[in-house]
């Protein structure tokens, strides 16, 4: 089956007991055990619930995979499947991770004496060379959280495979519909499913997937003892979110592009960030390994002072803290997304502060380019802002 039909007649698209079309909320924290001889499928919510057992079961089926978790956030999936490696092991990562993804692992993940090298993993050889004896796995994020790198999934795969290391995709922007790292030869794909596959800025929730049942069975074992799981109710709008995606997607792509293009040629604009422009140094490896290039851009003003000028200014976006959801959304990296990241940290990165993350939603793509015509006119000027910095550092 293709996507579109997938994801509705694929599995669990319907209860197997009553047959309604929705799957129900199993509101239930223990079952009966009617032969203690022979129990039950389930015994106990967090260890499994028909519930969250059928969204489960959705992930693992559209990503490829043999296993699908649900947990309580997009960050106790990342940090569940980074249990997976122990005292004395090294990770490679991507340098330009979410900024929840990097506080966990610089101030959490290395009290347990796990240690990680941050690399542009856009430069596969980059990848290569941080390899250490101990390294046993290494964690990607492409494209990557806010300015879009791109990292060429199946050459760290292949490179991965040499040394017998595992590879972890989050794979939040492209979801399943537009990307599919495990295809590629990834080991364990994630998800902050808050974004878009939940897609209606309603739910906090995070996914898993892995490509083989015996890691798949190491990481139950750790979903079960940390407890992190996701609730029932959570999953079921996560699941009915998931029926959406493609459609949702195909709008929000559409509309991402033509900002894109449309903020390329703006002369307040410094930069834009999207995949989808040729002239994105990733372009043909995200075109290669993806079927689409998504619905969240960033582009850059020049300055906070501008940035600010613009936020206060627009009206169909809301400003918030996420992405991925029905309305377009306007993020701040430096105080947002990545504001647990030090200064120096997000500037070696390109994370400015003039950038602006932009997730595209399903208004008219005329009404917002209109309101964004309108937020930027006026703007500070930047060439004087630019002069003052100069004189300042002169001084």
């Amino acid at each position: 089956m293709n996507f579109a039909t997938k994801v509705l007649h694929g599995t669990s698209c319907f209860d197997p007991i009553t047959g309604a079309s929705s799957v129900p909320i199993y509101q239930a924290s223990t079952f009966h055990q009617a032969d203690l001889d022979q129990p039950g499928t389930f015994d106990y919510a967090r260890s499994g619930n028909p519930t969250r057992a059928a969204l489960e079961e959705a992930i693992a089926g559209l990503e490829g995979g043999e296993r699908g978790f649900a947990f309580a956030s997009g960050m106790a999936a990342i940090s569940s499947v980074f249990m997976l490696f122990s005292a004395g092991d090294h990770v490679v990562v991507a340098e330009d991770v979410y900024g929840g993804t990097f506080r966990f692992l610089t101030r959490v993940l290395s009290r347990m004496s796990i240690s990680v090298t941050f690399v542009d993993a856009s430069q596969t050889e980059a990848v290569r060379t941080a390899i250490t004896p101990t390294t046993k796995g290494i964690y990607l994020e492409t494209p990557s959280n806010p300015t879009l790198k791109v990292t060429d999934i199946a050459a760290v795969c292949r490179i991965a495979k040499q040394h017998d290391l595992l590879v972890i995709v989050d794979n939040t922007f492209m979801t399943p519909y537009y990307q599919r790292p495990l295809e590629l030869g990834a080991d364990v794909v994630i998800h902050s499913a808050t974004k878009f596959i939940g897609g209606h800025s309603d739910v906090v929730a995070g996914l898993a997937v892995t490509r083989d049942a015996a890691l798949g069975e190491q990481l139950y074992f750790i979903q079960n003892g940390m407890g992190a799981i996701l609730g029932v109710q959570d999953c079921w709008l996560v699941m009915r979110g998931l029926k959406t995606l493609k459609a949702r997607l195909d709008v929000s792509t559409n509309t991402a592009e033509q900002l894109a293009n449309w903020l390329s040629a703006h002369p307040e604009i410094t930069s834009v960030y999207y995949t989808g422009l040729t002239e994105h140094p990733g372009h043909q490896i995200q075109a290669s390994q993806s079927s689409g290039h998504g619905a969240v851009l960033s582009f850059d003003v020049g300055s906070r002072e501008r940035a600010k000028a613009l936020f206060d200014r627009v009206k169909l976006p809301i400003v918030a803290v996420s992405l991925g959801a029905v309305e377009t959304i306007l993020s701040y990296p430096v105080t947002m997304s990545h504001a647990a990241m030090p200064a120096e940290e997000r500037a070696a990165r390109g994370i400015t502060d003039g950038l602006i993350r932009l997730s595209a939603g399903l208004e008219d793509v005329h009404d917002l380019i209109e309101d964004l015509k309108q937020a930027l006119e006026d703007l500070p000027p930047l060439q004087k802002i630019e002069e003052v910095k100069e004189a300042f550092s002169r001084a």
